[in-house]
């Protein structure tokens, strides 16, 4: 049975959500493994290969921890182990799951500083490094930031966020959000002074959901000593403890862990650079055919366009869930929604991950068939725009 299918329909169906994305026929085949006895030699050896395989894909030397869990857990597993309830946390609202995160942290009894945007750009550099000059006290923790915010498709530059927390000598710790970014956008936990490294497995990593990640700082490590936060599943002293030897602490997702094993094989086969690159170049011929098809991207600052996908803003009048629907019901295709205070004015095209040019072709093709048969106004150019762009920049 196609549980994603409301009716029957010949071909596959493409699945150009931000996340989840497609996963490929090879990481499939390594789910359908059978269970392994999590204690037991094997596994342990299983381990201790995908804990020091995954360390590069975040560009750090530390400890990354992997809990059975969505990336929603890894937040909650960033704040409770660095934080006490009382403690003020400073948060740049980039959109929707910016807004979420700050969320979690009041339910957690933590004290949320937003500094808001218009949602068209990433973290606002110069505001965080205003409002951390202006503490002199030291009274805020944590600095937490989205790097790819994917109801917006805009993209914050980590680096000049910590060159900004360093030229204000503030001490806060900086935990950073890559649920959307790991695998298909470079990061660089150490080089960039990260902290908490947040993110989760249905995306860049090609996996199905059900994996979140921790990569922790030695300064994060030293913080959850002292840090009050109730923790008992999410914290980190067991799982290290038992992951010194390859082993888990509870019950593992034995076969997604297979799976992250198969995709961390095929993200270095094809080399972390060459997919940074593949994920760039297919961005860049859909903002082209977006602006083709005389619609707006909504990030508007090109220097957070977002590489892993891209919010297209419909024209005034029209509904961008209207279109989603005519085009999930002619074509087979799932765009996705706006979110937030976006809601109903954009759709996202996800064109991360398992992605080549034929399937961003596919995609584009949709949309403009998509914005024809809805009666959204636009330039029947696009997915030329985009085929020019591809054939000539490989």
């Amino acid at each position: 049975m196609a549980y994603f299918q409301s009716k029957p329909s010949s071909g596959r169906h493409f699945l150009q959500i931000p996340g989840p994305t497609n996963v490929p026929d090879r990481v499939l085949r390594a789910l359908d493994n059978p269970t392994m006895d999590h204690r037991g030699p094997d596994f342990g050896l299983l381990g201790a290969r995908i804990l020091a395989k995954v360390q590069p894909v975040f560009g750090t030397e530390q400890p990354v921890i992997i809990f059975p869990a969505s990336g929603t857990g890894a937040w909650e597993a960033a704040l409770v182990n660095t934080l006490s309830p009382g403690d003020r946390v400073l948060m740049c609202e980039t959109g929707w799951f910016a807004h979420l995160w700050e969320e979690m942290a009041g339910r957690l009894g933590i004290t949320s500083e937003l500094l808001g945007t218009d949602w068209r750009r990433g973290a606002d550099v110069p505001g965080i490094e205003a409002r951390l000059r202006a503490d002199t006290a030291h009274a805020i923790k944590a600095v937490c930031v989205v790097h790819n915010e994917t109801s917006t498709g805009a993209t914050s530059r980590v680096d000049e966020v910590r060159r900004a927390m360093d030229a204000a000598g503030h001490p806060a710790l900086l935990l950073v959000d890559t649920i959307s970014s790991l695998g298909s956008i470079e990061f660089k936990h150490d080089a960039w002074g990260v902290d908490v490294t947040v993110s989760g497995s249905q995306k860049g990593l090609m996996l199905p959901p059900g994996l979140s990640f921790n990569a922790i700082s030695q300064k994060a490590l030293a913080a959850a000593e002292t840090a009050k936060c109730a923790r008992s599943f999410w914290d980190w002293r067991p799982m290290l403890a038992s992951n010194a030897t390859g082993y888990f602490p509870y019950t593992p997702a034995t076969n997604m862990l297979y799976a992250l094993d198969t995709a961390l094989d095929m993200l270095n086969e094809e080399g972390l650079q060459n997919v940074y690159a593949r994920h760039d170049r297919h961005a860049e011929a859909t903002r082209r055919a977006v602006r083709a098809w005389g619609l707006e991207v909504q990030c508007d600052d090109p220097r957070h366009y977002s590489s892993a996908l891209t919010a297209v803003r419909v024209p005034e009048g029209h509904s961008a869930d209207g279109l989603r629907a005519t085009i999930l019901q002619k074509f087979n295709m799932s765009l996705g929604n706006g979110l937030g205070q976006l809601k109903d004015r954009v759709f996202r095209i996800g064109h991360l991950g398992d992605f080549n040019d034929l399937s961003l072709m596919g995609t584009l093709s949709g949309v403009e068939m998509g914005l024809r048969a809805a009666g959204v106004p636009h330039k029947p150019e696009g997915v030329q725009a985009a085929m020019d762009y591809l054939s000539g920049n490989t």
